[in-house]
């Protein structure tokens, strides 16, 4: 849909650019319609006209072949084109059971979120199981954040720094969270609070 649009929505800018109306929708008598084929004539008359007034260039949100939008990271190749892709070693703790993990701690959420409104009653240790699961939950959806946006071989260093950024940020949020716990009100009563506030 996209390369459908994108030329006509340029042409239309460049019609209106050229024209100096940018807010008029009537085509001149030296532009044709923009449903019209254009000439060859009209073309070289838009790009005249176009070139004459610098300020009156507009830039498409795009990258072409003389300027991109942001510069190309580093390009590294290992190997040649027949080498085969490196296999990961298989492992338990990273594959399958690292997903179901996640999926249990995913699901768990509802119950535990729900059981303390449900119930009725404050519980110091339901309180805390809430808390832990938000806290999991979290670095783990960062983690794969991180890991799915920042590539070890292509951004090693920021890599590292994401990777400990994240560690920290939960050590901070969970201590911010235990501090919250046993020196506040606690989780599921400020939720109440703020839900009746």
């Amino acid at each position: 849909m996209a390369s459908i649009v994108r030329p006509t929505m340029l042409r239309q800018t460049c019609l209106k650019a050229a024209t100096k109306r940018v807010f008029s929708s009537k085509p001149t008598s030296t532009f044709p319609a923009i449903n019209k084929p254009a000439s060859v004539a009209s073309r070289q008359t838009v790009r005249s006209a176009f070139a004459k007034d610098a300020s009156m260039r507009v830039a498409a949100f795009h990258a072409t072949g003389k300027r991109s939008l942001l510069p190309a990271l580093p390009q590294v190749i290992d190997g040649t084109a027949n080498d085969p892709a490196p296999v990961p070693t298989p492992s338990p703790s990273h594959g399958s059971y690292h997903w179901t993990f996640e999926r249990l701690v995913s699901a768990g959420l509802v119950p535990i979120t729900l059981a303390p409104f449900a119930a009725g009653s404050l519980n110091p240790m339901t309180d805390a199981i809430l808390c832990g699961a938000i806290l999991i939950h979290s670095h783990i959806g960062f983690e794969a954040l991180v890991t799915d946006y920042i590539p070890t071989h292509r951004l090693p260093k920021t890599r590292k720094l994401f990777d400990w950024g994240l560690k920290l940020a939960t050590v901070v949020v969970g201590v911010g969270l235990y501090e919250f716990e046993t020196n506040d009100v606690g989780l599921t009563e400020g939720i109440k609070r703020i839900w009746k506030a």
